[in-house]
C-alpha cells in the first residue's frame, strides 16, 4: 500500500508521487551539453527525489558522483583544509554507491583525508579530480544537495569560483573536467553571501 512520504526521497513503488519521467528527460539535455547549473527550490519540492532518480537515469552514460553537505559538519567548513578533507571523505564513501575511482586517484584523495599536517589546498584537490576526469571511462557528473548546508561561508564561494574555474579551463582550454554539475539546494547559489 502507497503512502504520502514528506521526510525524505520517494520510491515510486512505496510513495505517492508525481511522474518526474520528463523531468529527468530536460535535465539529461543539460547534462549532455556540459552545463553546470542548479535547482532551487523551496523544502519538500522533491529535489532530493530528483536527484536520485536523476543518478539513476543517467547511469548508463555517465559516472555519477551525488553527495550532499549535509553529510559536512559546521566544522567542516572552518578552514580550505578541513573542507577538502570532509569533501574527499564523501567521496571516498562513492565506491560503496558504486562509484568507479581509478586507484591511483583513491590513494591521492585518501591522502587529502589523511593528512594531519593540514596542507591540503582546494587547489590540488581540483588538480586531482581534473585528472580522474582526463581517466575516467565514461564522463564524470557531479550533484551536490543540500548546498545551503555550506551558505554564509567563504570555503564553500572558494570552491564555488574553482568549480567555474575548472568549467572555464574546460571550455577554453580543453583541460579536462566534470561533464556537468548540479547544485541543489533551497537558496540559488547566486544569492549567497558571506556574513
Amino acid at each position: 500500500m502507497k503512502e504520502f512520504n514528506t521526510t525524505g526521497i520517494c520510491n515510486p513503488q512505496k510513495h505517492y508521487m508525481v511522474d518526474i519521467s520528463q523531468r529527468l528527460v530536460e535535465i539529461k539535455k543539460l547534462v549532455d551539453a556540459g552545463k553546470y547549473f542548479c535547482i532551487n527550490r523551496a523544502r519538500q519540492y522533491g529535489k532530493t527525489t530528483t536527484l536520485s532518480a536523476l543518478r539513476k537515469y543517467l547511469l548508463p552514460e555517465y559516472e555519477v558522483i551525488s553527495l550532499s553537505f549535509q553529510g559536512i559538519g559546521q566544522s567542516g567548513f572552518d578552514t580550505e583544509e578541513k573542507f577538502v578533507q570532509e569533501f574527499c571523505r564523501l567521496i571516498k564513501k562513492e565506491r560503496f554507491a558504486g562509484v568507479f575511482i581509478p586507484d591511483k586517484i583513491y590513494t591521492q584523495i585518501e591522502n587529502y583525508y589523511e593528512r594531519t599536517n593540514n596542507q591540503v589546498r582546494l587547489g590540488q584537490l581540483f588538480d586531482t579530480l581534473s585528472e580522474w576526469c582526463a581517466y575516467a571511462k565514461k564522463p564524470i557528473i557531479l550533484m551536490i544537495d543540500e548546498i545551503d548546508t555550506a551558505s554564509n561561508n567563504q570555503v564553500f564561494l572558494d570552491f564555488l569560483a574553482q568549480l567555474r574555474n575548472a568549467y572555464l579551463e574546460r571550455e577554453g582550454k580543453g583541460i579536462p573536467a566534470f561533464q556537468s554539475v548540479i547544485l541543489a539546494g533551497v537558496t540559488d547559489v547566486r544569492h549567497l553571501k558571506v556574513k
